[in-house]
């Protein structure tokens, strides 16, 4: 393992990947080994094309069980095809379910997709720096992009139950369900080294934004979500899905400052949005925000529309915070 300040991504030896692969593997290590710590990019070292069984038998070598059954095979078709979203009206009533695909689909006929759940949950290591990842180069939506830990969707028909019940209980249970759920997956987190207990929800977020940057003006695919933040603080260790993240950093506020304007980096909208919203106040009083019934806890949903950049041909000033939202018809139970 590569040691960060008790965090380390597993690399193993002698798995199949090409040669070209080993030599920038073998090249990125010497160059992060030359680095601070807290200022390096850690790469991840499994080529995106490398299979997730292969990454999985990586893990088991070095003693941690790092796959879930979910996603074990699957790849970013499959999963757009297969997992079921939970639909919500602009209240975040659930309102019905819908394939990944479908609700992420942007197009004339729906400019804003579906509105349906997710979750942003923020990871910070027991000094208060914040974990960064990289969105995968082979992800379908909003591929390349620098955002918070690990932001996914919860979903219907999953045990434990991933479906908070029109925020009923404002602990939000299932969509802390979804990040442990996600975090093994993506970043290879053991369960154990995240408790659902140590997760704190805060509030949420409606927005909505065409993946222009990825696809063009006349973008297929795009986001439109009420977004669950979940913050969680843990020392863990990191074996990164190369599926799903590119790279990982852990870094301050001032750092996050400085690279949020480097113009050479991109950023999903949610999480430039979440941040412009609250998120910098969050962590300011990182101790408040991690408090069981902390003052920052709301149940308000807060509305934004994207910047320009995520704005497609189809998108019209006439569209409102209604478009692309389903009512309560054909609810789920």
């Amino acid at each position: 393992s590569l040691p960060n300040q008790g965090h380390s991504i597993a690399v193993c030896e002698g798995q199949s990947r090409p040669r070209s692969t080993q030599v920038r593997t073998a090249m990125a290590l010497l160059v992060l080994a030359a680095l601070p710590t807290a200022a390096a990019w850690l790469a991840v070292p499994s080529s995106p094309s490398t299979p997730r069984s292969e990454v999985c038998a990586c893990a088991r070598r070095h003693g941690s069980a790092t796959c879930a059954t979910y996603g074990e095979g699957m790849t970013q078709d499959d999963m757009m095809n297969k997992d079921m979203l939970i639909l919500v009206d602009g209240a975040d009533h659930v309102s019905g379910a819908m394939s990944k695909r479908a609700a992420h689909t942007f197009d004339t006929e729906n400019p804003r997709g579906r509105l349906h759940r997710a979750f942003s949950c923020f990871l910070f290591d027991s000094s208060g720096r914040m974990l960064l990842t990289k969105r995968a180069s082979s992800k379908i939506t909003f591929p390349n992009v620098w955002t918070n830990a690990c932001c996914s969707h919860p979903l219907h028909g999953r045990t434990p139950d991933e479906v908070d019940r029109d925020g009923a209980d404002l602990s939000m249970p299932g969509a802390k369900h979804a990040a442990r759920r996600k975090l093994q997956h993506e970043l290879g987190i053991e369960p154990t080294q995240v408790p659902h207990a140590d997760f704190r929800f805060l509030s949420r977020f409606h927005y909505w934004a065409a993946d222009v940057l990825t696809w063009g003006d006349e973008a297929p695919w795009g986001e439109h979500e009420v977004d669950y933040i979940l913050f969680v603080q843990a020392d863990v260790t990191l074996q990164p899905n190369p599926d799903e993240v590119d790279a990982v950093r852990y870094v301050t506020p001032a750092e996050l400052r400085e690279l949020l304007v480097d113009k050479s980096l991109r950023w999903s909208p949610w999480f430039v949005g979440i941040m412009e919203r609250g998120g910098w106040d969050y962590w300011a009083e990182l101790e408040e925000a991690l408090k069981e019934g902390g003052r920052f806890v709301t149940n308000d949903i807060v509305f934004f529309d994207p910047p320009d950049e995520f704005k497609a041909k189809y998108n019209l000033e006439s569209h409102t915070k209604e478009t692309g939202v389903q009512q309560l018809e054909g609810a789920v139970a």
